[in-house]
């Protein structure tokens, strides 16, 4: 693959202060691993991954209550065993060494005003909670699930929860109670934390029918905090303690921390469990290695606690920076809502979605500029880094960044999975920044891209896999006891091999292009593509703001969202299309129907549901395709619901 367009580079002093070359210099000076690249580093990290893990541990000082007996016992997948005999609390590496007044968390949402939580006040809430939940009978092993908003209270209930080797599991309240119902029943809470409600674009939603359906079939003791009406955790839910008497108890290093879940978009949700050591050494790594997160840095994600990166948001404070958190929709009041809250906050990372920087293109935000016309100018001198993941960034989204911020902000693409909780491929503070493309492989991470026969390619697509284990991968499904839906769910394509389901290209240069999923690939004549591809080609045309494309059984549709609503698919623009994907892509890959249609339907962290819109277009029943609940627009099933039957002749 050509190289792209070089979009930033590190300056010397840049490079000189980035936590990567901190670890790099102490690597060698300690343990005389002399990486002059980061390429040699990533190479070292993966040819002994014991090496690098233990390197980890050791730089970061983490603390095992018990020392481990081996760092890795044995490397087959899946099985491996990753520091058989350490314990340790994931929770007490977030507290320790904190400056009672220094801050931890800024928050801000449709309902609450922006304010500061420092680490005493963080520590004292936990401690309340923890009381609360241990006079409910939680203790090691039992299950927390929590239907809360992204808030400084949910931060400090997974922390409580964490503390006392219970396990912790949440969902957004935007999620129907189907879809809760689905996930949480699954691993049968002791406890069920609760929202009367939320506010999302100005109205206000009660959850408290949905909170009752849910805690009906869930289970477990329902504690409600009310964040409509104000009021907060209950009265007697909150023990009297002191922050000191917050429990950090040591448990094994792979003692279940959390239970995250796949989207749920086609059958029953996988219940993904991670354990607090593999969590702890990755987001070390990643936090401040790959993030870069430095003291004094303020770390913002769009996200929802229905998402992994909301584990990952709270990851950061493993680091020496400080969170941001919002709540509510990014349009509200105005579209360029993020943007102020960057601005309020003083963000030096702002991450977010592919979706989301799509969506402020389509919208002309102007990310430096307050209000109409000429306005004011927003002050984003603090903004160092923009990180983008949730679906491939296309090189117009690279554009738009350092069009709009500017030529010295690094932006970071990233990809990698709920699987692992972090991510395969993506940010290196090191190297140049390339159009369209991620800038390397993670330390620690073994991605290979394999054609059918499991052979490696270099400057191809192919599927991406991981060839070594690595901490954070899954201990286990829960309620998979042989191990046979983890098994078929990763290691059934390549035995031995971690296969995620994502097209992606490897470059000579070591840089790398994600495609989209495997599953959802267009194969015409012979000629496979990713779906990415089709969206790059069609979203160029200035009519088109969203797209969807579907292969069925041969027959090639696009569906188009145009950006006049009440525009008509003329045929000149049907020409249009068929020339760009023509050029751009292949003339094999021409779409044979295009149709204009009002959304695209999306899960609630803004990624297509291509493979479910291609069996409902081959004659699945919607309720079997996809978990509405999981959607963040679930009327949009309904038009291709009606055209598919419409297709099939019926009524």
């Amino acid at each position: 693959m050509d190289a792209g367009r070089k979009l930033w580079e590190p300056g010397a002093a840049f490079a000189r202060d980035t936590r990567l070359r901190s670890y790099m210099d102490w690597l060698a000076a300690c343990h005389g691993v002399d990486c002059a690249a980061y390429d040699e580093l990533w190479r070292w990290s993966v040819g002994d991954v014991e090496g690098f893990w233990s390197s980890i541990a050791e730089y970061f000082a983490v603390r095992f209550d018990r020392p481990p007996e081996t760092v890795l016992d044995g490397a087959a997948m899946p099985g491996a065993r990753w520091f058989a005999g350490a314990t340790l609390s994931y929770p007490e590496h977030i507290f320790r060494g904190r400056d009672d007044d220094a801050v931890a968390i800024r928050h801000a949402s449709e309902l609450r005003a922006p304010e500061e939580m420092t680490w005493g006040q963080l520590r004292a809430l936990a401690a309340r909670i923890q009381a609360g939940l241990r006079t409910l009978g939680v203790g090691r092993g039992d299950r927390v699930a929590a239907y809360l908003p992204n808030i400084p209270e949910t931060v400090a209930a997974f922390l409580a929860t964490a503390g006392l080797g219970a396990v912790w599991s949440s969902c957004s309240p935007d999620f129907g109670a189907r879809s809760v119902i689905d996930r949480f029943a699954q691993i049968e809470p002791k406890v069920l934390l609760a929202v009367d409600g939320y506010r999302y674009g100005g109205r206000d939603f009660d959850r408290g029918a949905a909170v009752q359906q849910i805690h009906a079939q869930v289970g477990g003791t329902l504690v409600t905090f009310g964040q409509l009406d104000g009021a907060g955790w209950p009265d007697g839910f909150l023990g009297a303690v002191d922050a000191a008497q917050l429990v950090l108890e040591p448990v094994a290093f792979d003692h279940p921390l959390w239970v995250l879940y796949s989207s749920g978009t086609t059958g029953l949700p996988k219940a993904i469990v991670h354990g607090h050591g593999g969590i702890l050494l990755e987001q070390l790594k990643h936090q401040n290695l790959h993030l870069d997160a430095r003291p004094g840095d303020r770390v913002f994600w769009f996200t929802t606690t229905g998402w992994m990166m909301w584990n990952f948001l709270v990851g950061v404070l493993l680091t020496p920076a400080s969170i941001v958190l919002y709540d509510g929709s990014p349009a509200t009041p105005t579209p360029d809502r993020l943007w102020q809250l960057a601005a309020d906050a003083g963000v030096t990372c702002f991450g977010t979605s592919a979706a989301y920087i799509a969506g402020c293109v389509t919208a002309g935000v102007a990310p430096l500029r307050v209000g109409e016309g000429e306005g004011g100018r927003r002050d984003l001198s603090a903004l160092r880094s923009v990180g983008s993941t949730g679906s491939p960034l296309a090189p117009e989204g690279f554009r738009w960044i350092y069009d709009e911020l500017g030529p010295d902000v690094w932006l970071f693409s990233t990809s990698g999975g709920t699987d692992v909780c972090t991510a395969f491929v993506g940010g290196v503070a090191l190297l140049p920044v390339v159009e369209g493309e991620l800038q390397a492989r993670s330390l620690g991470c073994d991605v290979q891209s394999f054609d059918p026969d499991g052979r490696p390619l270099v400057d191809e697509v192919g599927e991406l896999v991981i060839t070594q284990p690595m901490p954070s991968m899954p201990l286990s499904f829960w309620n998979d006891a042989d191990g046979a839906r983890l098994h078929e769910a990763y290691f059934a394509t390549y035995p031995g091999v971690w296969r995620h389901g994502d097209w992606i290209e490897i470059t000579s240069r070591g840089t790398a292009v994600i495609s989209g999923r495997s599953d959802a690939t267009i194969n015409r004549g012979g000629v496979r593509i990713g779906t990415s591809e089709i969206y790059r080609a069609v979203l160029a045309l200035d009519e088109v703001v969203d797209a969807l494309v579907v292969d069925v059984d041969g027959w090639l549709a696009l569906f188009v969202v145009l950006r006049d609503d009440g525009h008509e698919l003329a045929a000149d623009l049907r020409g249009a299309i068929a020339r760009r994907v023509r050029a751009d892509c292949s003339p094999r890959h021409v779409p044979d129907d295009v149709y204009a249609v009002a959304e695209v339907p999306r899960t609630l962290s803004g990624k297509l549901l291509e493979v479910p819109v291609k069996r409902i277009l081959g004659g699945l029943e919607p309720e079997l395709a996809a978990s509405r609940g999981s959607l963040a627009n679930p009327a949009a099933l309904d038009w291709f619901a009606r055209f598919a039957r419409e297709r099939a002749g019926g009524a």
